[in-house]
């Protein structure tokens, strides 16, 4: 088997203050191959991903999402189950899931995968089965450089109070109860809330209303980097298109919004600072069109991530692995109820 792979040593200083370094690629010549070849390379090729971040594995032959739950057994990373969705996936088989359901006209975020969940997946495998004919690429940001580059009154006060999340279920939009906990008995719900330190409280028309305080920044428990590792920007009001937000305000008002993200003390986050949180990201974005049959791993606490606006089919899934708690990251805040 031919394989070509970039020199992955160690970034020198120069090169880590760079902005919108793409992360290395390995192109495959004998896709038929590649599974031994990732079994017997994990060790080095995670590494890599710690280092770079995220790498790219060009010339696959992946065309069904069972594919990816087996190249997540060869590089040795357990399979994680999606707890907290807020918006609807469809379920395969290990750890494998469709990507989430978002209006293809509209650009998702910067984010990392379950950020405000107190147990998340620390690798991803994105994989494209078919490439959309326009846009849909998958953007990345260096988490390390997103926090090194926001002002110091920003970026420590999310670190000393980290950041709170509020959600609303139960108006159809978005994750249903079943979708997003596994099960729609309000017992378990109860119970896996009290155990991920979620409050809660039952609407009279059924509704669910929740709220948790996580972490804004964390350690790599690999390289020791800090990260900016949330979805502050993401999940906030000012980040939803402006007629969507209106109707949802005049609909289900401020508390029942899908998502909102806020201060840890619970203070609203100004416009100007879920702004200025996507402008730095987006000053640190880089993006590869997909190819059919790309396979893109990414070091989730060490990378966000993002969905640019699509035309045409896109089909990309993504395998989420190797599951770690935030208090295994050194946080600046305990998870903990608001």
């Amino acid at each position: 088997m031919s394989i070509s792979i970039p020199a992955l040593s160690p970034r020198t200083p120069q090169q880590q203050q760079q902005q919108g370094a793409l992360p290395p690629v390995l192109h495959i010549d004998t896709p038929a191959e590649t599974m031994d070849w990732l079994a017997r390379k994990r060790g080095s090729l995670l590494s890599a991903i710690a280092e770079h971040g995220a790498v790219l594995v060009r010339g696959m032959d992946l065309h069904h999402p069972a594919q990816v739950g087996n190249i997540l057994h060869c590089l040795g990373l357990a399979p994680m189950t999606e707890r907290e969705a807020f918006t609807p996936r469809q379920g395969y088989a290990n750890g494998v899931y469709s990507s989430a359901k978002w209006p293809p006209n509209q650009p998702m975020c910067m984010h990392h995968e379950l950020s405000y969940a107190d147990t998340f997946p620390s690798v991803l495998l994105f994989a494209c089965l078919s490439p959309p004919t326009v846009g849909g690429a998958t953007a990345l940001a260096d988490s390390a450089a997103v926090l090194d580059a926001l002002p110091s009154a920003v970026s420590e006060r999310f670190a000393r109070e980290g950041w709170l999340l509020a959600r609303s279920y139960g108006n159809d939009i978005g994750a249903s109860l079943a979708e997003s906990f596994g099960t729609d008995d309000r017992e378990e719900i109860e119970d896996y809330c009290r155990a991920h330190a979620i409050t809660l409280a039952w609407q009279p028309d059924g509704t669910l209303v929740t709220r948790q305080r996580r972490p804004a920044v964390l350690r790599h428990p690999v390289t020791g980097r800090i990260c900016w590792f949330n979805q502050i920007a993401f999940l906030n009001e000012w980040t939803i298109d402006p007629e969507v937000r209106a109707y949802l305000l005049a609909e289900y008002g401020p508390n029942g919004l899908p998502f909102n993200t806020f201060h840890g003390n619970g203070d609203s986050i100004p416009p100007e600072t879920v702004g200025l949180i996507n402008s730095v990201y987006e000053a640190h974005t880089v993006r590869r069109p997909w190819e059919a049959g790309d396979l893109l791993i990414v070091d989730n606490l060490r990378t966000a991530h993002s969905r640019e606006a699509f035309q045409g089919p896109r089909e990309v899934v993504v395998a989420m692995g190797a599951p770690l708690h935030s208090h295994d990251c050194a946080p600046t805040i305990e998870v903990s109820s608001p």
